[in-house]
């Protein structure tokens, strides 16, 4: 089996990004990003993921957090595709459901080689750990454009906004998990009818 990992950067005049991931990890994260509270939700894609994920980023977080946040999303998007390569033998869709507490939420993925994002997340605050929600979205859409995966995101309850986000990422690592396991079945096989993604 050919190993999926792939490391990149990104370096603008707002942001300096470096990523490694590894598809068949076992969860482990090293995080350095500058924002605590994506770290640690970054930390649950990693974990509930079983990838191994690397994130080093310098950002002009003394104007605000938003171009950091969006350039990690971007280049996490990249490193998947690469990672991936041509999608052969996957599973190829995804889901998972992830309860914390009062929260729930649910996360569908499609690695399709079209990029699309549907966001249904009502954030009971603003913010949580001094980070401002609004920019989850921005992630996201980041990751979509760049991954090339249609991606539905959907808090169905949650009055804790803590608990709301944690449950969204949790759901995106399983969901992508799922996505990106390798179906003996289908080995050297693009799962699809067009016979490519």
């Amino acid at each position: 089996m050919a190993e999926r990992k792939a490391t990149l950067e990104r370096n603008t005049l707002e942001t300096q990004i470096s990523i490694s991931v590894n598809l068949d990890g076992s969860g482990k994260a090293e995080l350095e990003t500058g924002i605590p509270f994506l770290e640690h939700m970054l930390d649950q894609v990693a974990r509930h993921g079983l990838f191994d994920l690397a994130v080093n980023a310098k950002g002009d977080l003394h104007i605000d957090d938003h171009h950091t946040v969006e350039d990690i999303g971007i280049t996490l998007g990249q490193a998947f595709a690469e990672a991936v390569g041509d999608k052969r033998g996957i599973m190829r869709y995804g889901h998972a459901y992830c309860p914390l507490d009062e929260a729930l939420s649910r996360v569908v993925i499609d690695f399709s080689g079209r990029p699309g994002l549907t966001f249904n997340v009502d954030f009971t605050r603003a913010s949580v750990g001094g980070f401002d929600v609004d920019l989850f979205m921005e992630f996201f859409q980041g990751f979509v454009n760049h991954a090339r995966v249609t991606l539905h995101v959907d808090n169905l309850r949650g009055e804790n906004t803590h608990h709301q986000a944690e449950t969204i990422f949790k759901a995106f690592g399983r969901a992508m998990r799922m996505a990106l396991a390798e179906d003996p079945r289908m080995a050297g096989v693009t799962p699809s009818t067009k016979g490519v993604l």
